[in-house]
């Protein structure tokens, strides 16, 4: 069994690398690019890797809920800043909404206490 706190520890270590994985998978270039090609393999590993630690304490509707809607709003500020790619109002929207039901789950929630 985890010692209090590691499951979230590794749901942020699942999100963190989820994430560089996905900023990676642009540069790559449909894997035509080493570098980044190779970026997004370790990334990947080391998310679902640690996705599946995270699920030995949190229930797993609530860390696939975290860690896809962190993603998704961080993934798409970094497509806004680094690749200058737009996001319109329905965006904009969608994700405060995503925001929203994150915070919902962590204020709100029992299902995401750990036991």
């Amino acid at each position: 069994m985890m010692k209090d706190g590691m499951g979230w520890i590794w749901l942020a270590l699942a999100i963190g690398s989820e994430i560089m994985a996905t900023s990676a998978l642009k540069a790559a270039a449909g894997f035509t690019r080493p570098l980044p090609s190779i970026a997004v393999i370790f990334g990947y590993a080391v998310a679902f890797y640690a996705l599946s630690q995270t699920l030995r304490t949190i229930p797993m509707g609530i860390a696939y809920a975290l860690w896809s809607g962190v993603g998704i709003v961080v993934i798409s500020l970094i497509g806004l800043v680094v690749y200058r790619q737009k996001l319109d109002a329905a965006a904009l929207a969608g994700i405060a909404m995503i925001v929203a039901g994150t915070l919902v789950i962590n204020l709100f929630s029992t299902s995401s206490a750990e036991g």
